[in-house]
């Protein structure tokens, strides 16, 4: 893909888990969305993955599970590119530059390292630590405009544009200085049953507090009727109602409705009823998605010949980069 007027937007997400309900409100639904209106780089970022100790077979095996479920979605792997970070090894090669222009207190205090470290006491690796560099990497090596991130990514946006303006600086215009693109609706899903934490793939602990992409019907609606509300029956959006407001939330994104339109539809609902018809959404926006998922899976000629392309394409596009970037460090060419 060469460059074009639109633009370019970059965005990753791991291989590691099946993507939740939250990831699908929060980047996969907004990327295709976005692929109608940039220029789209998007990457499964199986490097990022293997900070936690992984199965390797099955981190394959996931990866193409990922990489068919956001075609599914609506990303056109033919249109966009799409590819596997691990396949593109400029990722690595800008990661180790930038990281010996990034300072070890702007990392220390990147909040992901500290949760990760609580959650992998017995593997705080060196690559948990520098995962912000290569995050940073990934988004300058494409020249990225936009970065679409919830409000927690913030941090690491920041840290990028702080890493390019300082490479810059050194050595003249390199890189394309990243915008944040915070989504507003949706940005942010949680848990069901803990609606003060974030819904995350890697929250094994309790299966209720998640919705996978690839849950049954049957158990996705179990785990609705099953969500945690709040006192009171009226169906409002309000701080003081955090199980409720995250559910309007959910039933806003996969409806389209707004937050007050939602309010609207269940004035008088209770909960329970309310519940069912926000897990009837969610059945719904997921059906053609799952459908189209086994279908890609199915044909494995076409997934792997399309990844093959796209590792292609996705290193062709990476290449003026880190050859800029060489040069201006002084490496002979």
């Amino acid at each position: 893909m060469g460059l074009s007027d639109k633009k370019r937007i970059f965005s990753g997400i791991q291989p590691s888990g099946y993507p939740t309900l939250g990831n699908y409100v929060g980047a996969i639904k907004n990327w295709a969305a976005l692929s109608r209106r940039f220029e789209c780089v998007f990457s499964v970022v199986d490097m990022h993955a293997v900070t936690v100790r992984q199965n390797p077979d099955e981190l394959r095996r996931k990866a193409v599970e990922m990489f068919a479920l956001l075609a599914a979605a609506g990303i056109d792997p033919e249109k966009h590119v799409v590819y596997f970070q691990s396949h593109v090894p400029a990722h690595a090669e800008l990661a180790w530059i930038l990281g010996c222009h990034t300072y070890m207190g702007e990392l220390s205090r990147m909040t992901q390292f500290k949760d990760k470290s609580a959650r992998h006491a017995d593997n705080i690796n060196a690559g948990l630590f520098t995962y912000p560099v290569l995050m940073a990497a990934d988004i300058l090596l494409y020249q990225a405009d936009l970065v679409p991130v919830g409000e927690d990514q913030k941090q690491h946006i920041e840290l990028t544009r702080d890493v390019a303006e300082r490479f810059n600086n050194l050595y003249g215009d390199i890189f394309t200085i990243p915008e944040g693109y915070i989504l507003e609706v949706g940005a942010r899903i949680m848990s069901l049953q803990e609606p003060d934490k974030k819904m995350s793939k890697s929250d094994t602990a309790n299966p209720g507090n998640v919705v996978s992409l690839l849950d049954p019907p049957d158990i996705i609606m179990k785990k609705f009727k099953r969500a945690v509300t709040d006192s009171g029956a009226d169906v409002r959006y309000a701080a003081d109602k955090p199980g409720v407001s995250n559910l309007l939330t959910i039933y806003a994104a996969m409806t389209g409705r707004t937050i007050p339109e939602a309010e609207a539809e269940f004035a008088g609902f209770g909960y329970g009823a309310f519940k069912a018809a926000v897990g009837e959404s969610v059945v719904a926006a997921f059906k053609p998605l799952r459908e189209e998922f086994e279908r890609l899976l199915a044909d494995q000629g076409y997934l792997d010949g399309i990844i093959r392309a796209n590792a292609g394409r996705a290193a062709a596009l990476a290449a003026p980069t880190i050859a800029r970037v060489k040069r201006a460090v002084g490496f002979s060419a």
